[in-house]
C-alpha cells in the first residue's frame, strides 16, 4: 500500500522540461539511441550512455496547495510522520526528473528540498531504499497525476522509496545557496555549476560529491 501522503513535485518542476539526454554521442561520434524503460520496472539499463551520478537534491512543496481539490503538500515532516519514515517519491512528470530517478541506487543520500513554498531550501537529508519502480499514479484516473497518454505495456513513469535519514543542523536557504553559487561562479569553487541553478526547473537533480559535501558542510557554519 503506498503511503496515505505521497510526495509530490512542484507544478512548475512537474510541467517542465523536455528529455535532453534522449540521444548521446559515442567516442566514434555515432549516435545511439536511448534505452527503453523495462515495462515491469521502469527502469533503464546503465548502458544507456547517461553520466552516472550518487547523490541527489529533490524537491517537494511543505505548504499546502491544492490540485483538483487534492493537497500536494509534502514537507520532510511528513516523511518523517510516515511508517518507517518511509515513502514513495511519485508524481515526477518530467522525462530528465524521471530519468534521474532510474540511476537511483539503493542507500544513496538525497537532500530534501523545500520548494514552492515562503522560504525554500534544503531541510534534511534522506536515503534511496528502493530502486526506481512503476508509478502507480500515472494509471490512477483519481490521482492529479494520472497519464492518459501512459499505457501499462509501455509506461512513462517511474518513482523511488525514500526514507528521512536526519534533519540538517540548520535550514540551508536558497538564497544562501545562490550567494555561493555567483562567488563559486566568479572565483572557481565547487557551486559553480550546481543544477539547482543551471537546471533549476528540475525537481530531481544530481549532485557531484563535492557539491552534495559542501553543501553539508555549510550546516556546521554561519550564514553568510
Amino acid at each position: 500500500m503506498p503511503p496515505k501522503k505521497k510526495p509530490r513535485v512542484s507544478k512548475a518542476s512537474a510541467n517542465s522540461g523536455k528529455i535532453v539526454d534522449a540521444k548521446k554521442t559515442s567516442t566514434a561520434g555515432r549516435k545511439r539511441k536511448a534505452a527503453a524503460p523495462d515495462a515491469k520496472t521502469g527502469k533503464v539499463s546503465e548502458s544507456a550512455g547517461s553520466p552516472v551520478f550518487t547523490r541527489w537534491l529533490m524537491k517537494s512543496e511543505p505548504e499546502s496547495r491544492f490540485e483538483d481539490g487534492v493537497d500536494v503538500k509534502f514537507g520532510i515532516e511528513d516523511l518523517k510522520a510516515l511508517p518507517d519514515q518511509t515513502g514513495c517519491w511519485d508524481g515526477v512528470r518530467n522525462y530528465q526528473a524521471r530519468n534521474f530517478m532510474r540511476q537511483m541506487k539503493v542507500g544513496q543520500q538525497a537532500f530534501f528540498y523545500h520548494s514552492n513554498c515562503k522560504e525554500p531550501g534544503i531541510a534534511g537529508i534522506m536515503t534511496i531504499v528502493k530502486e526506481a519502480y512503476l508509478d502507480h499514479t500515472q494509471f490512477d484516473k483519481k490521482d492529479v497525476h494520472y497519464d492518459a497518454s501512459s499505457k501499462p505495456d509501455n509506461p512513462k513513469w517511474s518513482m523511488v522509496d525514500v526514507q528521512f535519514q536526519r534533519m540538517m543542523k540548520r535550514f540551508v536557504p536558497l538564497w544562501e545557496l545562490k550567494e555561493h553559487h555567483l562567488q563559486h561562479r566568479a572565483n572557481g569553487g565547487p557551486l559553480k555549476d550546481v543544477a539547482l541553478f543551471t537546471r533549476a526547473r528540475l525537481s530531481v537533480q544530481p549532485l557531484t560529491p563535492e557539491e552534495f559535501d559542501f553543501i553539508l558542510s555549510l550546516e556546521d557554519k554561519e550564514p553568510l
